[in-house]
């Protein structure tokens, strides 16, 4: 699909109320957010797509996410990594959005043809650990937080880092962009620090980064980027050093 293509189904979803409602939201919308900040270069519109997805799902936004299940297809993500998302996403946003999410999903993938053997094993063969990364993350977890509560610790370690993490349905810089998409539209951005510096090591560009950040902007608010932008900024300066 084109650029221009996918912007113009974009803009078929926006509600006819919205014109008659506020006509001026209705051209940003057209004008800017679907004619300029969807065709930017600087992220694809594969990974806008998904990074559009989390922010929805971790909102709870579910008028709109079937209609994004949709444009994310077309826009080259597979049944399978919006399936893995999904479940990735259910440990950072909520067991709710998670649920509400395979919900929307499910009508779209019955339309498309969707089957069983599209979609994630549940027992996959898992992908390398970094031995030496995990046990520098575990330790630290441990040390701080073992006499608060033992039973996330162990579960981060045993359920996220050597289990979810590794799964292979979604490659690893994916985990990480929907991660950070997920902590941006959900406020949370004291946690960006290790989780954009991961996504840059599995391969996230400062470029796309940034482009991510201004893609959010319209579905997380500009508040909640703003409050990512400085923890940005310290990443950006730390791996440039």
């Amino acid at each position: 699909m084109t650029t221009s293509a996918a912007a113009q189904d974009m803009a078929a979803t926006l509600p006819d109320a919205v014109g008659k409602v506020s006509p001026a939201l209705e051209a940003y919308s057209n004008d800017g957010l679907f004619g300029t900040v969807w065709t930017g270069e600087e992220l694809s519109m594969r990974d806008r797509a998904l990074v559009t997805f989390a922010a929805l799902m971790t909102r709870h936004e579910t008028g709109n996410l079937g209609e994004h299940v949709a444009l994310a297809l077309d826009a080259g993500v597979t049944p399978a990594e919006i399936s893995e998302t999904i479940t990735h996403l259910a440990f950072y946003t909520g067991w709710g959005n998670a649920t509400a999410a395979a919900e929307a999903a499910a009508p779209v993938f019955e339309e498309r043809g969707v089957s069983e053997d599209d979609l994630p094993a549940v027992d996959a063969e898992l992908l390398p650990l970094d031995e030496e990364a995990e046990a520098s993350r575990q330790d630290f977890v441990s040390s701080t937080y073992g006499n608060v509560s033992q039973g996330v610790v162990d579960n981060t370690e045993q359920m996220l880092f050597l289990d979810l993490w590794l799964r292979p349905a979604l490659e690893p810089r994916d985990r990480s962009l929907v991660t950070v998409a997920a902590l941006i539209a959900a406020g949370q951005p004291e946690q960006m620090t290790f989780h954009l510096n991961r996504a840059m090591d599995n391969g996230m560009t400062q470029e796309e980064a940034g482009a991510m950040l201004s893609h959010l902007a319209f579905y997380a608010g500009w508040p909640k980027v703003f409050s990512a932008m400085p923890v940005a900024k310290d990443v950006f300066e730390d791996r440039s050093q």
